[in-house]
């Protein structure tokens, strides 16, 4: 068996069982998670919240970092075995703060879950210069898989699930200006290259760290109804992307075609969980099954080939060291 995703060589479904309609609740029937800890960024809301009940209720501990401390404490009121700790991606010190915290505690980490994102939001940098969806979509990623590193090795078999989007298909990464210094800004574009980003990483993360036992996924939740994910997208943006009507009403087929918070969660807690993945492993994965490849010019299923592309994969974890000043060096 090929022994790495390089190009989407291990892009076919695997006959999961379940499909787009499955909850998370579905999907962790019967599984047991006491003794293993695990992280969910964004766990406090939408399908981070969903993700982090499924897996606080098989006996996980559950850490959430986040932002809004009183907010997510609301949020995450009676859910059993959850910490709450401050941690602000747009801000590489936080990540770094957040991280050092948790890896003074001496504890493995066994599940690391990078769901949060932002999408579709008006040109913005951090203090870095670095363009707000490549900071918070992807290189916080990065930043803190690479920080966690230590913790994720000494859990003998971990594994870090990357939120994606079939957004990925928006865009390839532009290496060439990815933070829009010379090119004018379109809010797509950048949703587009932070998603492709998250395919790469996943995809050379596995590569470099599946001897150490850590295995990585990317995932597309399919498109959900009732999260804040897209709360300053412009009416216009969704009327140009045919979702809307011309007086701001959701189209009725697309309305037929969102998922639930639950259905949402699911191939985030299969790809954590799943005995299925226990040999496979830098894949993108959506309605509970690893993908297959869309080649086509189109925004359709499946994951595109640049997305899964050797040379770029290797090419961006060499500017992602870059951009975030972090040497990940697994070993």
């Amino acid at each position: 068996m090929r022994q790495n995703n390089y190009q989407g060589a291990l892009q076919m479904p695997i006959g999961s069982g379940f499909n787009a309609k499955n909850t998370a609740l579905d999907v962790m029937q019967g599984v047991n998670l006491s003794g293993k800890v695990a992280i969910v960024t964004g766990g406090n809301t939408g399908i981070g919240l969903e993700t982090t009940q499924r897996l606080a209720a098989a006996g996980a501990t559950v850490i959430v970092p986040a932002r809004n401390i009183g907010k997510a404490r609301r949020n995450l009121e009676g859910i059993p075995n959850i910490e709450l700790h401050a941690m602000d991606l747009m801000d590489a010190e936080s990540i770094d703060a957040f991280a050092e915290k948790f890896l003074q505690s001496g504890r493995p980490l066994h599940i690391l879950i990078n769901n949060a994102g932002i999408m579709w939001v008006p040109l913005r940098r951090d203090n870095r210069g670095i363009e707000s969806q490549l900071a918070t979509n992807y290189l916080a990623q990065f930043q803190l898989v690479a920080r966690l590193w230590s913790a994720l090795r000494d859990a003998n078999g971990a594994r870090v699930v990357n939120v994606s989007s079939q957004g990925h298909q928006f865009a390839p990464f532009n290496f060439e200006d990815p933070n829009f210094l010379t090119r004018a800004y379109e809010t797509l574009q950048g949703y587009g290259q932070s998603k492709t980003a998250v395919n790469l990483f996943s995809l050379e993360l596995d590569v470099r760290a599946r001897t150490h036992g850590v295995r990585a996924y990317s995932v597309h939740p399919g498109s959900i109804g009732g999260t804040e994910l897209a709360r300053e997208a412009p009416l216009e943006l969704f009327q140009q992307m045919g979702f809307c009507d011309a007086e701001g009403n959701i189209l009725p087929e697309v309305l037929a075609s969102l998922k639930t918070i639950p259905q949402g969660a699911a191939t985030t807690v299969w790809c954590a969980t799943s005995l299925m993945l226990k040999d496979i492993g830098g894949v993108y994965c959506e309605d509970v099954e690893i993908a297959e490849l869309a080649p086509d010019a189109t925004v359709a299923e499946g994951v595109k080939p640049y997305s899964l592309d050797e040379a770029s994969a290797k090419k961006l974890w060499t500017l992602s060291e870059a951009l975030t000043g972090v040497k990940f060096q697994i070993s």
